[in-house]
């Protein structure tokens, strides 16, 4: 009895421990599968590697402000951090300002971005984070164990609001008839047409100013002023309408920061007019003694941007999420942006508040002058969808002003290794923001000589597949010819280029000229002599032991720019001059 009791209990005791066993294995499987979820979740949305993470408890926002704005909302973040205010914990609250790009701040946002909140000049760049967070990241079938939701961003705020003009000097706009009539976009195309020496300029479509202008171009050429359709924006008419306006333009860019430091540094022939937000033109006359600038509001009607501040809503996978100080601090420094005093602070320097409440034309505002006009614009275009953006993006690539332009590339012996392996990423970067097929690029090296690794051909599949290779295929080795690169490059833009088109060439180097036949002042005699048709020269110095002084001079002779480089920015100063074309 005892016996059979026994091996009763043995058989009990061994189907439990067999249980457990079957139990044990099953939760080491599921957590095995959910962390692979997770991990694919992780990786599939991060394709950069994001901060560290934070305390949790940390009541510090960083905020990714746009270029224009980022100087004003630094100083207004100082104030707010002055005020010393803390949680409910004690911790306190602390706003950091870190000024990026629009499109890079929404690449960055699309992944695991270092700041916590952003703040673009335009809501379409808000519209733009959420349809391509949605597509990117929206949940599929089978992925129900980490909820991820539609929307990347929260809170969103305006704070300040500006509407897109054509800042002009007033000599320039009195001619073109300011301020006694409405002047439009094809007043700037015919002026342009029938005056060579007319230059003016709007920044790329990765600049709000550009794509809001960009977009007014479209309306005026649909003849319309609310609901742009992707049907509408290419329909032939409105396409050689926005192509006729492009055609005039002198370059394309950055925004209106840099050019606002280019009027100032290069002064009054730089550019006779520019797109740019309202506020620049106020900022410009308080700061500037000479000629005033003016504002000319697009008679078709024109954008806003109307500066947004949003939370990102962080905690998904491979993220640090946002602490509940995190959140305070953002809520209490959106109130202090909309309090009285500082919607005051930003009219002062020649915002439009976003309390309706403050008068535009009381004692002390900015807006009494004439330089601009507080009532106008007098027709505001709507902000078509996201969809329609899109489209207006990547059909500017077909209606904007083509471009040829060489790259002259320093291949000589002292940037072998990392540096010519650093080059040829900036160089592919370069061709790869480049999309449209009719613009040019050709390759030409140098060291002990001279070589045309590629001449100027258009940017077809072929034409770019071929630029790729030559790119591959660059090593480093010999002497530093670097005028003798330049005047190759600018013989041949003589020959091939085109009038119709932006002419340019874009030369780097990391050492000393010590090998050429040609001189910098027989560059500068033929330039002077062969002016007929214009081919700007932009100039890289990579490194600390380049020729900074000849470099400079050399951008100056050819109406260019200047830019010093190291192996962390190489690849995007390419990327950022590859915008003026």
């Amino acid at each position: 009895m005892n016996n059979e009791f026994n091996a009763k209990q043995r058989t009990t005791w061994i189907a439990i421990g067999v249980g457990i066993v079957v139990l044990c294995l099953c939760v080491i499987v599921v957590a095995w599968a959910g962390q692979s979820v997770w991990n694919s979740l992780r990786d599939r949305r991060s394709t950069t590697t994001g901060p560290e993470g934070w305390d949790s408890a940390t009541a510090e926002v960083t905020v990714a402000v746009s270029p224009g704005m980022a100087s004003t909302l630094a100083k207004l973040a100082e104030q707010f951090n002055a005020q010393a205010r803390k949680a409910p914990d004690g911790s306190l609250m602390l706003v950091r300002t870190v000024s990026v790009v629009p499109e890079k701040m929404i690449e960055q946002s699309l992944a695991n971005p270092p700041f916590q909140a952003i703040a673009p000049d335009s809501s379409l760049w808000l519209n733009q984070l959420d349809r391509r967070w949605a597509e990117q990241y929206g949940a599929s079938e089978g992925e129900t164990l980490i909820p991820i939701g539609n929307r990347r961003f929260g809170d969103p705020v305006r704070y300040a609001a500006s509407p897109v003009v054509i800042a002009a000097w007033e000599s320039v706009a009195r001619g073109l008839g300011w301020p006694d009539r409405d002047i439009g976009w094809k007043d700037i195309q015919q002026k342009a047409t029938a005056d060579a020496t007319f230059k003016w300029n709007h920044p790329s479509t990765g600049h709000a100013s550009g794509l809001l202008a960009t977009l007014a171009e479209f309306y005026a050429g649909a003849g319309l002023t609310r609901g742009l359709t992707e049907e509408a924006a290419t329909a032939q008419t409105t396409l050689d309408y926005v192509r006729a306006v492009e055609a005039t333009v002198r370059f394309y860019g950055e925004g209106e920061d840099v050019i606002v430091q280019r009027l100032a540094a290069e002064g009054r022939n730089f550019l006779d007019a520019f797109v740019a937000q309202e506020q620049v033109v106020i900022a410009w006359n308080q700061a500037q003694s000479g000629e005033r600038l003016v504002a000319i509001y697009p008679a078709e009607g024109t954008l806003w941007a109307d500066h947004p501040l949003a939370l990102l809503e962080l905690g998904m996978p491979g993220e640090a999420p946002i602490t509940d100080n995190q959140r305070r601090t953002y809520q209490a420094f959106v109130a202090y942006l909309t309090s009285p005093e500082v919607q005051q602070q930003l009219l002062s320097v020649g915002y439009r508040p976003a309390d309706l409440g403050v008068a535009l034309d009381g004692t002390g505002s900015p807006f009494t002058g004439d330089a601009v006009d507080w009532r106008q614009p007098q027709t505001t275009l709507q902000i078509p969808s996201a969809s329609v953006v899109e489209v207006v993006q990547n059909v500017w690539w077909y209606t904007k002003r083509p471009t040829n332009v060489y790259l002259v590339v320093d291949t000589s012996g002292s940037m072998e290794g990392d540096k010519i392996a650093l080059t040829r990423t900036a160089l592919r970067s370069f061709v790869d923001q480049i999309r449209g097929d009719r613009d040019k690029v050709g390759l030409v090296t140098f060291a002990s000589s001279v070589y045309v690794e590629r001449p100027l051909q258009a940017l077809d599949d072929a034409g770019r597949t071929a630029l790729y290779t030559a790119i591959e295929r660059l090593s480093a080795s010999g002497n530093t010819a670097l005028i003798d690169g330049v005047w190759e490059a600018y013989s041949r833009l003589m020959i091939e280029g085109n009038p119709e088109s932006i002419n340019a060439i874009v030369v780097m180097t990391d050492g000393q000229e010590n090998s050429s036949g040609q001189s910098l002042s027989a560059m500068q005699r033929r330039i002077r002599q062969e002016g007929e048709m214009q081919i700007v020269i932009f100039t890289i110095a990579f490194g600390s032991d380049a020729d900074e002084k000849l470099m400079r001079s050399m951008a100056e002779i050819g109406g260019g720019q200047y830019r010093r480089a190291d192996e962390t920015d190489i690849e995007d100063l390419y990327k950022i001059i590859s915008t003026y074309f």
